[in-house]
Parts: structure tokens; C-alpha cells; sequence
């Protein structure tokens, strides 16, 4: 007879879901009103029970990371319409074709980090991105090519988008909520890197910055790759010299131009004061 390692001595869900199946089908059984409540997939999918499917959306990923003894990562946010280097002549502007040579920086991060993360087996320094293409594949692969794990944490959109080659199977997400979805970007976060891209990139990048000079997230290493193109995207100085952010606010954050460098100010991050 085999030792039962359960920690109740309740019938458990497996169980009863596993009997379903066998039970006799009639009218009351057919109804409805008589599926268990978490087999129920209409039921699950009712307006009133958003806030159970919130809380599954945080904890499914949390348990897993915590299972596979995920400790911290390094999050990567970048534009998914900058082409690999082999891939530039498909860009469908001269600029984005221009910015294929940060898709190789982001790869070269992403394996220079993970490197570092073998040291721990894996439980530091986790390369974490959104799992799309673009920047997003650029780090899942260099994460792989170190031999290394690492993270995707993909949503559902309009258009079908799978999830990038290079993600760790095992550690690819899919997400309904984006609230939630941002919430485990920054969870275990130990430095968070930013590269150009769009209206997802630059959200990603303005709430972190957002929680962290609010003090609601403490101050981690957080790096801009490529100054000119962050600073004529963003007026840094006129909204420190318009008083809308205060000067020191400008601390935040490093800008950097190549993986090396990323690492370097990385290791010599002082949380501002």
C-alpha cells in the first residue's frame, strides 16, 4: 500500500475532477448548475469572477518561479519591431533597419548576464523579457546561447502571437491582464534594462521609473541603451528644468551604448540618495 503524503486527509481535487468521467449522465448531471465550480469554464469566465481570475494570473507564475527556485532576474524591455541584423532589409523604415545593431547588443546582455546566472544555477540574475520578438527574442536567445534559462512573459493580443524559439519552455507565460503581467516584470527584478521601442516599451519604462521615484519599488540598476536616440525621444533635462520631475529624479537611471558597458555600471550601481 502506498504511503498518502498528503498533508489533509480530504479527498482532493484531482480526484473528483478525475471522477467526472464517470459519472452517470442525466438531466441534473448535464445541467449546468451541477459542474464543479472549477471545471465550470462558463462559470469561470463570468464578469463577477474577474477578481478569482486576477489572483490565478498572479499566483500560476509566482508558484512556478518559485518552484524552479527563481530568486531574481534581469528584465529586458525593447521595441518587438527591431529586426536581427540578418533580418534588416525586412524593416519597414530605414530607421527601425537602423536599430539592428541593438538587437545584438541586447543579445550579448542577455548572455553576458546569464553567465553570471549559471553561477547561481540558475536562482540569479534571470533574463526576463515580454517573449515576442525583436528585443524580446534578441535576449531570450542570448540567454540560451549561454545555456541558461529564461523567462517569457507573453500576453494575448489582437493579432495570434506565439511566444519567441528561445524562451524556456517551462517558464513561458501567458497573460490575460496586463496589470498583472507588469506586476511580475518587476517582482523579482534586480536590474531592469531598456531599449528603444514603442508605446509598450516606453509604458514598460515610465511606470517602472514611476514606482521607483515614487518609492513604491526600490531602486535597482536601470539602464537606457543608446543616449541619442533617448534623448530625442525624451526631453530628460526639460522636464527636470520645467519642475514636473526634480532634478535628482535624473539619477534614476544610466544610459549605455554596449553590453559591456551595461555590466560595468551594473556592478557599480549605487541606489541614488
Amino acid at each position: 500500500m502506498t504511503e498518502d503524503h498528503r498533508s489533509h486527509p480530504f479527498r482532493d481535487s484531482i480526484e473528483d475532477a478525475a471522477a467526472v468521467h464517470r459519472i452517470p449522465e442525466t438531466a441534473q448531471t448535464r445541467a449546468p448548475a451541477y459542474r464543479l465550480a472549477f471545471l465550470d469554464r462558463d462559470f469561470m469566465l463570468r464578469d463577477e469572477l474577474r477578481p478569482v481570475r486576477l489572483q490565478l494570473e498572479l499566483l500560476k507564475p509566482q508558484m512556478v518561479m518559485d518552484e524552479r527556485g527563481i530568486e531574481s532576474t534581469v528584465v529586458m524591455f525593447g521595441g518587438a519591431r527591431i529586426p536581427a541584423p540578418e533580418h534588416r532589409d525586412r524593416a519597414a523604415t530605414p530607421v527601425l533597419a537602423s536599430l539592428s545593431h541593438y538587437y545584438d547588443e541586447a543579445r550579448r546582455f542577455a548572455r553576458l548576464m546569464t553567465e553570471r546566472s549559471l553561477a547561481s544555477y540558475g536562482r540569479e540574475w534571470v533574463i526576463c523579457t515580454g517573449g515576442g520578438p525583436g528585443v524580446m527574442e534578441a535576449g531570450n536567445r542570448g540567454a540560451d546561447e549561454a545555456g541558461g534559462q529564461s523567462i517569457g512573459l507573453n500576453i494575448v493580443l489582437p493579432h495570434e502571437q506565439a511566444p519567441n524559439g528561445f524562451v524556456t519552455p517551462d517558464l513561458s507565460f501567458n497573460f490575460h491582464y496586463f496589470a498583472i503581467r507588469k506586476m511580475h516584470f518587476l517582482m523579482r527584478a534586480k536590474a531592469v534594462v531598456v531599449f528603444p521601442g514603442g508605446f509598450g516599451t516606453m509604458d514598460e519604462m515610465f511606470e517602472s521609473l514611476t514606482l521607483i521615484q515614487t518609492g513604491r519599488m526600490k531602486s535597482v540598476p536601470f539602464l537606457l541603451f543608446g543616449r541619442d536616440w533617448w534623448e530625442r525621444v525624451v526631453n530628460w533635462q526639460q522636464l527636470a528644468d520645467a519642475g514636473v520631475i526634480s532634478p535628482e529624479d535624473l539619477s534614476l537611471f544610466a544610459m549605455v551604448e554596449t553590453a559591456e558597458e551595461a555590466v560595468a555600471v551594473i556592478d557599480g550601481w549605487e541606489v541614488p540618495t
